[in-house]
This record gives structure tokens, C-alpha cells and sequence, in this order.
């Protein structure tokens, strides 16, 4: 099977990029810090785009692609930090209406967790009781469930191997920027009267950083073909330890750098440990993995 992306694919993550590189960037980023009101311009911009309703059926009003290509336009999101219930409207479309044009936000409670429900227009599963809970990442606000702990709401979202996967390309993005980060930081940053990417330490960073990024991506890439529970369960066990494993290295690459509110590194690691706690955590893959073994 050839999975090289096709012109078309190519072209479309091409747009989405551009798209978040104008609406988006890391001036628009630094803004949202400020205040972490989701942007409903965007968010209707995004709509407009396609984002949400790009596997809806043409005939739907939709832009009747796959699963395939969702994951290129969601792998563009995670690099860019884009905020906001993504994946629950995107999943909302052709179901919940206005989710698929942008003018609604739909959120969904899973594994005892809401994202954005304050922001919400539309919430699926029980969110009974939901108490506002303090987030390591100061762009995704939560919400916790008492008792919901591991549970996934009925008729969320979150119960499609779909919505695993699409988090799971998010993290594939984020693992990614973090890559770029820490090389580009590299190529720059002297020490000892030479660039520190000239450090063998450093350079091996770097190396097993891409390494993790590439191992996610194919597996994402291969589990949006195949669909196979057990290949998205792995896809997002890899992901996740990508998300989480490139961030932290992009943080040693920077140094004392890194670790400062003006960096833009510790966004990309709490970001990916929020994801890793929702739709299918660790343990959850893993116990899929294993019994598909």
C-alpha cells in the first residue's frame, strides 16, 4: 500500500497551515494567554474553512473527504496550539446543527473530563454535577465529573475510534513544533564558542525527538487507513509519548530558556499532557493493545 499523501493531500495541509499561520500565529497565541475566551470569529472562520465539515458528504454540505485527511488538517491544528473543543464539534457535524459551519461549539464529557464547557454551546454525555477543575495547560479549561473518573459519556464523541485518532494527530503536531523548536534553537543558541546543535548530547536529542515523531505520525497515518481499534489504540499510545517526550527534550535543548513563561515550549507540554488524559488514556491503550496481542 502507498501511503504517500497524494497532490491533493499535500495541497490541503498546505491551506490549513496557512490558514493558522495568518489567523493564528504566535502573536494570536500569546493573545489567547491573556484572555482565554475561545475566539467564535476563528471559530466560524474555521467552519468556513472546512475544518469541521471536512467529512461530510458533499450532498450534506460537507467537503466529503476521509478520515485520512482529517488527520493532516488536526496534525496542523496540534502544531499550532489551536484552542478550543476541536474534535467534538468536528465529530458534532452533520449531527449536532451549526457544528458543522463553525457557529456552534460542541464539547463532549469523557473520561471524567469536560473541556471548555463554560464555552459551549452544545455538551454530549453527562455532565451532571461538572465542577470547574484547576488546568495545567491555561488554554484548555476543564471541568471534572465527580465520579465519572475513566468513564466515557454516552453518545460522546469520545467513544468513535475516530476522536481518538484525530487527538492523536494533534499530538503528532505538537511533537512536531516541538522538533522544529528545539533545532532551530540549535542552530543558533552558542555555547563553549561554538552552536550547541554541534554538541553530540544535543544532537542526539534532537535525533530521538524526530525518531518519535515519525513512529507516531506513520502509525496515525496507517490507523486513519485501516481504522483497526488496536492500531488507534497504538497510534495514540505513540502519539502521546511523542507529545510528551519532544517537549520535554525541547526543554533541555533550551535550557534555563525553556523553562520561562516567554517560551513558547511548556504550552506544547501541558497541552500534551491534557491530551493524554483524555478520549483514551495510557492505561485504557494499553489494555486495548494487549488484547488485540
Amino acid at each position: 500500500m502507498d501511503f504517500r499523501l497524494t497532490e491533493d493531500q499535500r495541497a490541503l495541509r498546505k491551506g490549513v497551515r496557512e490558514l493558522l499561520a495568518r489567523r493564528f500565529d504566535r502573536g494570536a497565541l500569546r493573545a489567547a494567554l491573556d484572555s482565554p475566551s475561545l475566539d467564535r470569529e476563528l471559530w466560524r472562520e474555521l467552519g468556513a474553512a472546512g475544518f469541521f465539515a471536512l467529512r461530510l458528504p458533499e450532498g450534506e454540505g460537507g467537503v466529503g473527504l476521509g478520515l485520512p485527511e482529517a488527520v493532516l488538517v488536526f496534525e496542523e491544528a496540534g502544531r499550532a496550539l489551536l484552542p478550543g473543543p476541536l474534535v467534538s464539534t468536528h465529530l458534532a457535524a452533520g449531527t449536532v446543527p451549526g457544528a458543522a459551519d463553525g457557529s456552534v461549539v460542541v464539547t463532549s464529557a469523557d473520561e471524567g473530563l469536560v473541556p471548555w464547557l463554560d464555552e459551549a454551546d452544545v455538551v454530549l454525555g453527562d455532565v451532571t454535577g461538572a465542577v470547574p477543575v484547576r488546568s495545567v495547560d491555561p488554554l484548555t479549561p476543564l471541568h471534572r465529573v465527580p465520579g465519572a473518573a475513566g468513564a466515557v459519556g454516552a453518545g460522546s464523541p469520545g467513544t468513535t475510534g475516530a476522536g481518538v485518532l484525530l487527538l492523536a494527530a494533534e499530538q503528532v503536531g505538537s511533537a512536531q513544533a516541538s522538533t522544529d523548536a528545539a533545532v532551530s534553537y540549535a542552530r543558533t543558541r552558542s555555547q563553549f564558542g561554538q552552536v550547541i546543535g554541534g554538541f553530540q548530547a544535543v544532537k542526539h536529542l534532537c535525533a530521538g525527538m524526530l525518531v518519535r515523531t515519525e513512529l507516531a505520525r506513520a502509525a496515525v497515518w496507517a490507523a486513519s487507513v485501516t481504522g483497526d481499534p488496536v492500531e488507534v489504540a497504538g497510534a495514540k499510545l505513540l502519539a502521546d509519548e511523542a507529545a510528551v517526550g519532544n517537549a520535554r527534550d525541547c526543554l533541555q535543548v533550551h535550557g534555563g530558556t525553556g523553562f520561562t513563561w516567554e517560551a513558547d515550549v511548556h504550552l506544547h507540554l501541558k497541552r500534551a499532557w491534557v491530551r493524554a488524559e483524555l478520549r483514551m488514556p495510557a492505561a485504557r491503550a494499553e489494555e486495548t493493545v494487549a488484547a488485540g496481542l
